[in-house]
């Protein structure tokens, strides 16, 4: 199996070294094409108005100076064109992406970009509490249990999956539970009003994790408790519901 290995925390991001050794544990054919620096909040972003810089640092690693979704779309035509990839893993991200971060976040965007390209793909994400070490043996030690068993059941083409891995030591796990997105019921944007050396005032966007009391059977009370969240996302954003109401009401 030929695995292509990213992430959007960038080429030096801890947690990309922690999915080598995942993808690794799976398989010996492991492909790295990650961004030169972060790209964290990039969300599904490309690069259209300046060129891509690719660069080989390994015979099987290149970093691109652009968004994940560069990474991957330059891995599959550039890097990889001669073989496509049987399987897109992304992260292991630096805190979690759960509720409404899916939105948002590099590390979901390059699993979708591998899902429309048509090959199975999969975002993972360990979480961790702002001042205290990230676990990442968390992650590293459940992530190759985890894939396999999601590679052995398999799900639809149209779908990504969103693993996300707990904030506590590897042997505190209390399990992998399939959850729906949940939503955060805590406000937790923060805007840093700052003013530079010459007076100029500027501004810096954040965020502060906050739990709130979120459903046991959502990715945000599944990681609460401990355990490991896996989330189907689907490409396809229509609300059924709402088109059928449109339509009766627009005629």
């Amino acid at each position: 199996m030929r695995i292509l290995v990213t992430n959007d925390d960038g080429i030096q991001g801890p947690g990309l070294k922690v999915l080598e050794k995942i993808a690794r544990a799976l398989s010996n054919d492991v492909w790295i094409v990650a961004p030169e620096s972060e790209q964290s909040g990039a969300s599904h972003s490309l690069t259209l108005t300046e060129p891509l810089r690719l660069r080989r640092i390994s015979r099987r690693k290149y970093v691109v100076r652009g968004t994940p979704t560069d990474c991957v779309m330059m891995a599959f035509n550039i890097v990889l064109k001669s073989r496509r990839p049987d399987l897109v893993l992304s992260g292991v991200n630096r805190g979690g992406n759960l509720g409404e971060d899916v939105t948002y976040s590099g590390t979901i965007a390059a699993a979708m970009e591998g899902t429309m390209l048509r090959v199975p793909s999969i975002a993972l994400s360990q979480t961790f509490t702002h001042g205290h070490p990230v676990k990442w043996a968390t992650a590293e030690h459940h992530g190759p249990k985890v894939l396999r068993k999601l590679l052995k059941a398999g799900w639809p083409g149209d779908v990504l999956l969103n693993v996300n891995f707990p904030d506590v030591p590897h042997d505190a796990v209390t399990g992998m539970r399939l959850a729906a997105q949940g939503r955060r019921d805590l406000s937790d944007l923060m805007i840093d009003n700052r003013i530079d050396a010459r007076g100029v005032p500027y501004y810096w966007i954040g965020f502060r994790r906050q739990i709130g009391s979120p459903p046991p059977q959502t990715d945000l009370g599944v990681v609460a408790a401990g355990g490991i969240s896996v989330t189907p996302l689907q490409l396809d954003l229509t609300d059924n519901r709402a088109l059928g109401k449109l339509k009766k009401a627009l005629g």
